[in-house]
């Protein structure tokens, strides 16, 4: 049984409910001492490629394709084997993606929660 999967930024107070936490983003939060993320791991290759990062640019028109674009690379074997990976501690206990992107809902950890909470 999959539990409920959440995104926070990383930049937020941590909470008791965040279970595992794990940070989604390609690079490194600016501004973040790695003593400071309190997160349990940095899963780097279940992030967007770089390519599609660009092209994105946190518009938010342009999120639907974004989002399309990436649910494909996540079947793409560069991908596939975090993917998978999010989705063995999914199944196990309670999983909070951070990232430092300031639009939550229009973020990569966004599309990954729904996706591994099977709502996309």
């Amino acid at each position: 049984m999959v539990n409920q999967v959440t995104c926070r930024r990383v930049y937020e107070e941590t909470s008791p409910k965040d279970g595992t936490r794990v940070l989604v983003d390609r690079v490194w939060p600016r501004g973040m001492r790695k003593q400071d993320a309190h997160m349990d791991e940095w899963l780097r290759d279940v992030a967007p490629s770089t390519e599609l990062r660009h092209w994105y640019g946190h518009e938010p028109d342009r999120f639907p394709e974004f989002r399309r674009r990436y649910l494909s690379e996540l079947d793409d074997p560069a991908h596939r084997q975090a993917a998978e990976h999010l989705r063995d501690l999914a199944a196990h206990q309670k999983l909070t993606l951070l990232t430092a992107t300031k639009d939550l809902d229009h973020s990569q950890a966004a599309v990954l929660a729904q996706w591994l909470n099977g709502t996309h």
